[in-house]
C-alpha cells in the first residue's frame, strides 16, 4: 500500500508539470493584458491552441531529414523528465533519489541541443540565426546557472534538489547575501532561457529579433504542438527550480500522506501565480534588448552568481 500512494505521489507530480504548463503561460498573459488595459484571451486558450495544432497534419519541408521528425519529441520528453524530477509540492518522493539539480541541467542541455538541430536541419536561413543566438544566450547562460547549483550546494552540502529543500526548510541559514545574489542571476537566466522580455519577445514574429520562434518556423500539427508545449513545460520547471532553491515554503516533508500533499499543492498554486504577474508586470514596464546586449544583461547573471559563491567562502572562513 505504501509502494502503491508513493508511486501515486510521484506520477501526480509527473502529470501536473503538463497539465499546468499551459495554464501558467494562458494566466501570465491574461495579467499581461489586464496591466495593459486590455481583454485578453481566456486563461485556457493556449490549451486550446494545442489542441488545433494536434489535430492539423504536420507537415514537413522537402530537404528535411527524419532528425526533423524525431527532435520535436526529444525536445518535449528530456524537458518533461527534468520538470518532473523538481520537487513541486512534496520532497523526498519514490524516484526523489534522482533528483540532482546536475541531472536537471545536463537534461536541459540534451533540450537545447535538440532544438538549436532541429533549427539548422532545414537549413534556412532565420533557423540558422535562432540557432546561432540561443547557443550565444546558452553560453553565457549555462555557467551562470552552474554557479548558482554550486551556491545551493555548498549551503545544503548536496547537489539533490529534495536535500536542499529540507535543509532551507529546517536547518537556521540566517540572511544570506550569497542567496540573494544566486537568485537575482537565477532569475536572469531563466527569463534567457525561456526566450523572454528583455531578452526575447515571446509575443513577436519579427525575424530580426526573435530567437526560440526562428527555430521552429518550420513545424506544424503535432510537432509545432511538441515545441510549444515543451516551451511552456520548461517555465514550469524554472518556476518550480527558484521556488525549491529559494521558496521551500509549503513542501511536504517526506513520508508525510494526504492532506499535507494537498496542502503542498495548494501553496504550489500560489508561487505559481504569484511567478506569473512578477513576469507580467516586469515584461509590461520593460522593453526588449537588442540582440547585441544580450551577452551584456546575462555577464550580469555571471557576474552575480561568481560573488555569492565567493561570498559564501568568504562568509565560511570567517
Amino acid at each position: 500500500m505504501e509502494l502503491m500512494f508513493s508511486l501515486l505521489a510521484q506520477g501526480v507530480q509527473m502529470l501536473l508539470v503538463v497539465a499546468i504548463a499551459p495554464l501558467q503561460v494562458g494566466l501570465t498573459r491574461k495579467i499581461k493584458a489586464r496591466l495593459l488595459l486590455r481583454r485578453g484571451a481566456s486563461i485556457i486558450q493556449p490549451y486550446r491552441d494545442l489542441w488545433k495544432l494536434l489535430r492539423k497534419e504536420a507537415l514537413m519541408a522537402e530537404n528535411a531529414s527524419w532528425l526533423c521528425r524525431m527532435l520535436p519529441y526529444v525536445v518535449f520528453s528530456t524537458t518533461w523528465v527534468a520538470a518532473a524530477l523538481v520537487p513541486t509540492y512534496a520532497t523526498g518522493l519514490i524516484f526523489g533519489w534522482s533528483a540532482d539539480i546536475i541531472v536537471v541541467v545536463s537534461l536541459l542541455g540534451t533540450a537545447r541541443f535538440a532544438l538549436v538541430l532541429a533549427g539548422l536541419d532545414v537549413g534556412t536561413s532565420f533557423g540558422g540565426i535562432g540557432s546561432s543566438r540561443e547557443m550565444l544566450i546558452a553560453s553565457l547562460a549555462e555557467p551562470a546557472m552552474l554557479l548558482v547549483v554550486f551556491t545551493s550546494a555548498l549551503v545544503a552540502g548536496t547537489t539533490q534538489l529534495s536535500e536542499i529543500a529540507l535543509h532551507l526548510l529546517h536547518q537556521p541559514i540566517g540572511l544570506r547575501v550569497s542567496l540573494g545574489l544566486a537568485l537575482v542571476a537565477m532569475v536572469i537566466v531563466a527569463l534567457a532561457e525561456n526566450a523572454r522580455i528583455p531578452v526575447d519577445n515571446p509575443a513577436t514574429h519579427l525575424e530580426l529579433t526573435m530567437v526560440h520562434e526562428a527555430m521552429i518556423l518550420e513545424y506544424s500539427g503535432r510537432h509545432l504542438a511538441l515545441m510549444e508545449l515543451a516551451a511552456c513545460v520548461k517555465m514550469v520547471l524554472y518556476v518550480s527550480l527558484i521556488a525549491c532553491l529559494f521558496f521551500p515554503v509549503g513542501l511536504a516533508d517526506p513520508g508525510s500522506r494526504l492532506p499535507a500533499m494537498a496542502a503542498g499543492m495548494g501553496i504550489y498554486a500560489v508561487k505559481l501565480t504569484v511567478a506569473a504577474f512578477l513576469l507580467a508586470v516586469g515584461e509590461t514596464t520593460a522593453a526588449k534588448m537588442r540582440v547585441f546586449r544580450v551577452p551584456q544583461f546575462l555577464a550580469i547573471a555571471g557576474v552575480f552568481a561568481t560573488l555569492a559563491v565567493i561570498l559564501l567562502f568568504v562568509s565560511r572562513g570567517m
